[in-house]
């Protein structure tokens, strides 16, 4: 048997608890009452008879058995149910709810619980240090595996929370110019994707799912922010070049196959290489260009 089985066959599985609505017990607690006051108005007339005798002692004992066995439970509210440590099942009915007394039980919440991160520190797929921040919504859906599976299911959520970002983060570059990898700024929708299932992976074992998750903090670390927006800024006036000139370039080539194609013109190869160099400055140059007028001949 592999470990992972082994693990398996430990872990809690939650079941429905043997429990009873609290309001016909609390018709019979009732009933317990009026019969005690029944018993001593008799006994106080001098009516010792052995049902006066059996009904003071006897309501009492109910009374006492019959209170000690309420609970309540608000909508979206569970409790575990243990006898001497073992688990007997899981109680979701809301109201007035009644169990045998010496049956403990333990209240917990399967409401939606919204968890934001502390800003982490984590170095991603290229080396760079980054911080990070998430925001998770969360919610109990197997109270046994909750309570008894993991020793505190809440600061469990906080610590793997913290371990799935690390994880996620060392995935995936922070950036990427050339938008050929899936990126951290890029790519949210698919990175929160990715970190929802590796959470849904990590807190299986509590019994917990996660119904969303984002990130609320995503930025170079602040010793590398300045050298990375710089270079950052580089890139971009890099990628920006290379557009230009490729679009300049195909400028060019249709000038000069239109003038061919049109009998405007006859060039050679050095007034060709004249006109390309013109038309080059005039597409690529960043100031207005001044038109020189020329008096002579392109040789002179």
């Amino acid at each position: 048997m592999t470990e992972s089985n082994v693990i398996a066959l430990n872990m809690n599985r939650e079941r429905l608890a043997s429990t009873m609505s609290g309001y016909m017990m609390l018709a019979l607690l009732l009933l317990s009452i009026l019969a005690q006051v029944w018993g001593v108005a008799q006994l106080a007339n001098d009516n010792n008879g052995l049902l006066q005798i059996t009904t003071v002692i006897v309501a009492p004992i109910v009374l006492i058995f019959v209170s000690c066995g309420f609970y309540m439970l608000q909508p979206n509210q569970a409790a575990a149910i243990t006898l001497f440590g073992d688990y007997k099942g899981t109680d979701r009915t809301t109201g007035l709810r009644w169990v045998l007394p010496w049956l403990m039980r333990r209240k917990l919440s399967v409401r939606a619980n919204n968890f934001i991160s502390e800003k982490i520190k984590v170095n991603d797929l290229r080396g760079n240090p980054i911080e990070m921040a998430a925001q998770i919504v969360w919610r109990v859906v197997d109270t046994a595996q909750a309570l008894f599976d993991v020793d505190d299911y809440k600061e469990f959520v906080r610590v793997q929370v913290e371990a799935a970002i690390r994880t996620i983060g060392s995935r995936y570059p922070y950036d990427d110019f050339e938008h050929l990898e899936v990126t951290l700024r890029g790519n949210h929708d698919e990175v929160g994707a990715e970190l929802r299932k590796e959470l849904i992976a990590r807190l299986a074992v509590a019994g917990i799912t996660i119904d969303e998750c984002g990130f609320t903090h995503l930025a170079y670390a602040t010793e590398i922010a300045g050298a990375m927006l710089r270079r950052q800024q580089a890139q971009a006036i890099v990628a920006a070049r290379r557009t230009l000139v490729d679009g300049a370039v195909g400028m060019v080539e249709m000038a000069l196959a239109s003038l061919s194609e049109k009998d405007v013109v006859h060039l050679d190869d050095e007034r060709r290489a004249a006109m390309v160099s013109n038309l080059m400055v005039v597409l690529c140059g960043e100031r207005d260009t001044q038109p020189v007028v020329n008096t002579g001949t392109l040789y002179q």
